[in-house]
């Protein structure tokens, strides 16, 4: 069971470690560009290019869901960004239960945006924890994880990326170690549990009061949805890649106070500066801030948000 592209490795990981999967479970197609075309999501197109059987249900948990589960009689269900909560009838269908990928080091980092939450509050470790599901969130005893750094610029499409992978590599001797009765679950530790909420696109706007450092997380915690933006002459301002930087300038936060094609473009925050690497204006495109200012200008003590 899953859904976006964070769960084709594991997909693809079963697949080519020789289990049978007697089904993929996944979101109906979604419409998406201006047409409103309907699209498979990722998971789906996978597993037909695996020739693997596709279901897909609004709600699992309904009656027509339920069925199809029992129908199939799987030993194990393996689920990865799924993007559903499971009740107890559906997990008691599998005989050894179902074990899920969660892209955090639990009991930390509980809920469905791990990753991003774990760059917006400034962690330096991410991770994978393989673990069995219950009716909880992300509750569930735990088999194994794997760590990694988080890069100092890295975003969290980029980091969900390299999490898939570390997933999938760690789900497949650990589903087989758990199957053969080699590796125990372990209960996780309450004391430690932290649960992070959804992301919405009110968060992307960008407080100028905040430090520099707690702005910069925020950019690329939000990179690429729903991605961190402020007002500029009335528009909209992306901005998809940021660091902080020294500045002793006395202005208010939100003050452009460096702009230039080689200089770059700073802006003054409630702590340090901020400054925009990666940018786009209000009708225009992606880029890097050097580049727009080559043809554009932005004058210095231009005031970035809401006044």
């Amino acid at each position: 069971m899953g859904t976006p592209e964070f769960a084709v490795p594991s997909l693809k990981a079963l697949v080519k470690g020789g289990y049978d999967i007697v089904g993929v479970f996944t979101q109906p197609d979604r419409p998406v560009g201006r047409g409103h075309k309907l699209q498979a999501c990722p998971v789906k197109q996978c597993a037909l290019e695996n020739g693997l059987e596709v279901f897909q249900f609004e709600k699992v948990k309904t009656p027509e869901g339920v069925a199809q589960l029992k129908a199939l009689a799987p030993d194990v269900v393996v689920t990865a960004a799924f993007g559903q909560i499971l009740t107890q009838e559906l997990l008691d269908i599998p005989v050894y239960g179902t074990v899920n990928v969660h892209a955090s080091l639990l009991p930390g980092y509980r809920g469905s945006a791990p990753i991003n939450w774990c760059i917006l509050n400034g962690e330096k470790e991410a991770g994978v924890t393989i673990m069995l599901t219950d009716i909880g969130i992300d509750t569930g005893d735990m088999l194994k994880a794997v760590s990694t750094q988080i890069g100092e610029f890295e975003t969290a499409g980029e980091l969900t990326v390299r999490l898939s992978e570390m997933g999938a590599e760690l789900l497949v001797p650990t589903l087989a170690g758990y199957l053969a009765g080699d590796i125990r679950p372990v209960k996780q530790d309450e004391a430690l549990a932290s649960y992070q909420p959804m992301l919405d696109k009110a968060m992307g706007e960008i407080d100028w009061n905040l430090p520099a450092g707690t702005i910069a997380c925020r950019v690329r915690g939000l990179n690429p949805w729903p991605c961190a933006y402020t007002d500029m002459e009335g528009g909209r301002l992306k901005i998809y890649l940021a660091k902080p930087v020294d500045a002793d300038a006395d202005a208010a936060p939100g003050t452009v106070i460096v702009s230039g094609p080689k200089e770059g473009l700073v802006v003054k925050c409630g702590e340090g500066a901020l400054e925009i690497l990666e940018m786009q204006a209000p009708n225009g495109k992606r880029m890097a801030a050097k580049a727009y200012l080559m043809g554009k200008k932005i004058e210095t003590g231009t005031r970035f948000g809401r006044e």
